[in-house]
Formats: C-alpha cells, sequence, structure tokens
C-alpha cells in the first residue's frame, strides 16, 4: 500500500508536534523546518483540525495544538482522515471506476482484507509511540 505525499507530510507534521505537545506550531515553522510548501501543509492542517487531531488559533501565539494526548491519537485515524477520498484501486472508488472485470473479479476482497489489515496494525499504535525526540527549538 502506498501513501499520498498527504497522508505523509500529514504524518511528520503530527509526529513534530507530539514532541513539543505544549507548543502551538505554526505552518510556516513546520514548512521551513521541513523543506515543504507552506500551502500544502496550511491543507493539512485544516483537514487535521475539522478532523479534531489538532486545534488551531490565529494570530500572535497562534499556530496549531494536538486536540487531544498523542497516547489517545491513533495512527490509523490519522491515516483514514488523511487519505479519506483516496481509493486504494480505481474498483475502491465511491462510484465503482471504470473496471471491466466488476462482478467476476476475485481480487477486490482480498484487497479490501489486506487494506483493513493495514489499517488495523496501524490502530496498533498511536502518536506517542512515533513522536519525533524533542527537539531544541527556536521561535
Amino acid at each position: 500500500m502506498r501513501l499520498t505525499s498527504f497522508t505523509d507530510y500529514g504524518l511528520r507534521m503530527l509526529m513534530r508536534m507530539a514532541s513539543t505537545p505544549d507548543r502551538a506550531v505554526s505552518t510556516a515553522e513546520l514548512a521551513q523546518e521541513f523543506g515543504l510548501s507552506r500551502d500544502h501543509l496550511t491543507k493539512i492542517m485544516q483537514r487535521l483540525a475539522r478532523g479534531g487531531i489538532v486545534v488551531t488559533r490565529r494570530g500572535g501565539g497562534g499556530g496549531a495544538v494536538l486536540a487531544r494526548p498523542a497516547g489517545d491519537i491513533r495512527i490509523g485515524a490519522v491515516v483514514r482522515l488523511l487519505e479519506e477520498g483516496q481509493a486504494l484501486v480505481e474498483c475502491f472508488a465511491p462510484d465503482g471506476g471504470d473496471c471491466t472485470i466488476t462482478g467476476c473479479c476475485r481480487l477486490k476482497a482480498r484487497l479490501r482484507s489486506a487494506e483493513a489489515a493495514f489499517l488495523a496494525d496501524l490502530d496498533r499504535s498511536t502518536l506517542a509511540d512515533i513522536a519525533l525526540p524533542e527537539l531544541e527549538v527556536t521561535p
């Protein structure tokens, strides 16, 4: 299974945030630290906020913080949120894709099972398990 860069970057952001959970982090700071596009990270942060993973604040001293302790945030739940709308294969898309073998395909059920097992394995880990070592950060 391959995750989108959207999910990859979102996980990196959360791992970083979990290393300093009491400190708000801006997308500008994360973009500079990771060498990534601020606009792209802003979209990811918005999805994380809508999903209840982070809380954001605007203005001076603003930024984002985890909405709950890192030990309460399951990695599988984060991946589900960030991969929302990204079908593993075309036939998993809401419209069923444009597959010519639908109805006689014996692979689809196995792929669904593998995807469920992948996410179930990720559900065994929390953000606290994968948090980056605490970094020396200068504001």
